[in-house]
């Protein structure tokens, strides 16, 4: 896991109510697996041909990356607009670097990052 994990609990409390309160960041909305709840998960969302690629800080075993793998869907809210996303999957740094346009600055190597979540556009 490139961030420690008590790392990812002071996020979700402290700093992702106040990301998504000041409505500059991505928003993720997911469906919990286990509970049903609706979550809003602030996260680096870039756009690639049909999609969206997510960077996984946390790793593929995060809560939301499982919710979203497991719901086969989950919708983005960015620059004030929704959209759908659906066949969510994992792919690795080289497919992910393909995909992200040259001028989005890639994760630093310090935080040994290796894997990505890419969903599609659902037409409509």
């Amino acid at each position: 896991m490139p961030m420690p994990k008590w790392w990812g609990h002071v996020n979700k409390r402290v700093f992702n109510p106040r990301a998504i309160a000041g409505g500059t960041w991505p928003v993720l909305i997911h469906v919990g697996r286990i509970s049903g709840t609706t979550y809003r998960t602030p996260l680096d969302a870039h756009p690639v041909d049909g999609g969206y690629l997510f960077v996984l800080v946390y790793g593929s075993r995060s809560d939301w990356v499982q919710n979203v793998l497991a719901a086969n869907h989950a919708r983005l809210r960015v620059n004030g607009t929704e959209v759908e996303l659906a066949t969510p999957r994992l792919v690795g740094k080289d497919e992910a670097f393909q995909a992200l346009p040259d001028k989005v600055a890639r994760p630093p190597r310090l935080l040994r990052i290796t894997e990505f979540l890419r969903m599609d556009l659902t037409a409509g």
